[in-house]
């Protein structure tokens, strides 16, 4: 018996152990078996993941508290790092003031952002304080900017350098005071902060809040002061990270972060399982180092995100094998993410009432009108940019079809339109396919990779398909399909011709190729809203309600949400193709990561719970860049998207259909017109409960035997 109870006692002993370094382990052994370098590029790479690791864990904190990834994690470091630095490099501050200004600022900050921001969303759907951060990360660029214009000084250009003299080399590397200062500090404040959780009452309170916020909250826990701690501390680690990266490289530009290194730090979140900080700290650290070796071994950075990619991957399948959760949170399914409101459609009783058929007939004859007219009061760069909305409105039902209807979180839905537009160019230019095969084609191949991208993420739950397809996202643009590397040696880069379509009609205008894509936009919305009509579409929604439910009908949630995720790659890729026409060439350049993130916020912006909401958040999004100059997008889309979620969750499409259906309430009523659905959720006035009331008791009172 001893001899059988001894492995399972040793596996206890080693377990902890192993789920804590054995994802650095597993990616240090990977990088010295094919990245070997020496111990200098090493060295360097540690740092790097160091800093990395400290923007890493606050985002895991935060997780833990809201649970939900905060996007903006760097940019709330990048405030107070940037006024520190600027008060040292340009103001003339000493080092140690300006370090200490900055970590005020970044303490009080964190606060702020939680109370006047995140505080506001507490009881919103996970999917809504996801963009909210998004949101937070474009306003937050855009005060960076405008801090750096205070001083009249470009960001890139300043240091912060420790005030003593310390050098040495190791393998023809040199490093500096700098190095060792972030040495010291980084490890330091990890080790504070991992005290700070286990030796304090507050850092319990925290911790238990964390695994159960409902069950804490009813104990009289004050879960959302413990909020505004997370948030604080959260910031502080990110300003040390800005804050030693200004002493070792310089500030960055712009932004924070590259989304390479936001992809590292994403990576690192997934080898930890998202709230196991040791894990996550460690991992880093060895990204750094693996990235790092590559760039020693004359590897171009865009093989770095590629390898970034598939470390998630690889994580997310050893996950899936594992099949249990580390943390009764996710066990539990405590926060949800459900944001789309069905809009419900004109009810039948109200059909054929005269006014709403002369009401509906008018919009869209505007409508209608409108779209066609458009190139009558539009020059030839200006119809350009029409036509693009037209794509966008395109990628934007992919969205709703994704998150809308399934409920799954994509932020690489730019690399499915990249592959369209590579395959339309590819087909076009090189084969003569006529445009309309060439789209169909692309539609195929894009529903075929979404399916091969959705397969490793979508049997977990909340956020894993969110970084899976970031990842994804950054790989595809930068080396899939980068024509550098012989994966991508297929992609037709240069400018190409637009055939006649169908072999007869020229398209060779912007005049016609906007057409074309309006065109496009009506067949994709009247095939989707088909779809939407039929079993599939109806799986969908009520997988996205209850999927425990949805399987006591014999449904298989990973073949819907495959599905889903297929048709909406399918959608992303036709958009990639007309966009591919409009331009008359393929750049990968022109989808990016940060696009795939504009094109997820468009949807929620526009509303995710109707096909109109992606076109209104199209027009929306690419509006402002179309009329709003240089920071001031940055400006105009972070406040935009707080304040139409602050006031509208349902978004700017939601709003519309609300005034719509008061509307149609008015009428209902004007004529006598019972329409149950409008009802439903409408709460009755103090006469009509009362009513009632007095209707129950004068029952009960004739009732009454007595």
């Amino acid at each position: 018996m001893s001899g059988s109870l001894l492995p399972d006692a040793v596996d206890d002993r080693l377990r902890p152990l192993l789920l804590t370094l054995g994802p650095a382990i597993a990616v240090l052994v990977a990088q010295n078996a094919f990245f070997r370098t020496d111990l200098g590029f090493i060295l360097q790479g540690a740092t790097i993941g160091l800093l990395t690791a400290l923007i890493a864990v606050g985002m895991a904190l935060i997780y833990r508290a809201n649970r939900v990834l905060n996007f903006s994690q760097a940019d709330l470091g990048y405030i107070p790092g940037l006024l520190g630095v600027m008060l040292v490099a340009v103001s003339g501050l000493n080092y140690f003031l300006g370090f200490f200004a900055g970590l005020a600022v970044a303490i009080v900050g964190g606060a702020l952002v939680e109370l006047v921001v995140i505080r506001r969303f507490f009881r919103a759907a996970r999917l809504i304080l996801t963009v909210v951060t998004l949101g937070l990360t474009q306003l937050l660029v855009f005060l960076a900017f405008w801090m750096a214009e205070l001083w009249d000084a470009p960001s890139r250009s300043q240091r912060v350098n420790f005030p003593a003299e310390i050098q040495f080399e190791v393998d023809s590397i040199i490093f500096r005071e700098d190095y060792v200062v972030a040495w010291v500090l980084g490890p330091l404040a990890m080790a504070a902060v991992a005290l700070f959780l286990r030796g304090t009452v507050v850092g319990t309170a925290i911790r238990g809040a964390a695994e159960r916020a409902d069950l804490a909250g009813l104990l009289g826990v004050p879960v959302r002061r413990l909020h505004t701690i997370v948030w604080s501390i959260a910031t502080t680690l990110a300003f040390l990270a800005i804050w030693l990266r200004a002493g070792i490289i310089g500030l960055p530009v712009g932004a924070a972060l590259s989304f390479n290194v936001l992809l590292r730090a994403l990576a690192a979140l997934t080898l930890g399982n998202l709230t196991n900080l040791p894990a996550i700290a460690t991992s880093a650290v060895a990204l750094g180092v693996l990235e790092t070796s590559m760039v020693a071994n004359n590897r171009s950075p865009a093989e770095s995100g590629a390898v970034l990619a598939g470390v998630i991957i690889v994580a997310l399948l050893g996950r899936s094998l594992l099949g249990r959760s580390d943390s009764r949170a996710d066990a539990d399914d405590t926060s949800t993410w459900q944001a789309a409101e069905e809009i419900r459609d004109v009810p039948p009783e109200l059909r054929r009432v005269p006014e709403v058929l002369v009401a509906r007939a008018g919009v869209a004859l505007v409508i209608v009108a409108g779209t066609l007219s458009l190139p009558l009061f539009l020059g030839t760069a200006d119809l350009i940019k029409a036509t693009a909305v037209a794509v966008f409105a395109i990628i934007g039902v992919s969205v709703i079809i994704l998150t809308g209807w399934a409920g799954q979180v994509s932020l690489g839905q730019m690399a499915f339109v990249a592959v369209g537009a590579a395959v339309t160019a590819k087909l076009t230019h090189e084969w003569n396919v006529d445009l309309v095969l060439a789209l169909l084609a692309a539609a195929g191949v894009g529903a075929a990779v979404a399916l091969v991208v959705g397969l490793p993420a979508l049997r977990q739950r909340g956020l894993f398909l969110a970084v899976t397809s970031l990842g994804f996202s950054l790989a595809t643009t930068s080396y899939f399909l980068n024509d550098e590397f012989w994966v991508g040696s297929w992609v037709h880069d240069s400018p190409f011709r637009r055939l006649p379509l169908f072999g007869r009609v020229a398209i060779d205008t912007p005049t016609r190729m906007y057409y074309v894509a309006v065109a496009a936009l009506a067949v994709v919305l009247v095939a989707v809203r088909g779809v939407r009509r039929t079993r599939t579409g109806r799986v969908l929604l009520a997988l996205r309600e209850n999927e425990a439910a949805t399987q006591t009908f014999g449904i298989s949630p990973l073949r819907a949400k495959l599905t889903g995720f297929a048709l909406s790659g399918a959608v992303a890729a036709f958009a990639g193709g007309l966009f591919a026409y409009n331009l008359r060439i393929y750049t990968a350049s022109s989808f990016e990561p940060g696009d795939s993130i504009e094109v997820f916020v468009m949807g929620v912006i526009g509303g995710l719970g109707s096909l109109a909401g992606g076109v209104i958040g199209a027009v929306y999004l690419q509006g402002m860049s179309w009329f709003l100059p240089g920071e001031w997008v940055f400006f105009a889309s972070g406040v935009g998207v707080l304040v139409v979620l602050l006031v509208v969750p349902s978004g700017i499409g939601g709003l519309f259909f609300w005034v719509r259906d008061q509307w149609l309430r008015w009428v209902a009523n004007r004529r006598g017109i019972v329409v149950p659905s409008l009802l439903a959720d409408v709460a009755p006035s103090r006469a009509e409960e009362e009513a009632v009331l007095d209707g129950a008791a004068t029952t009960t009172t004739t009732a009454d035997p007595s």
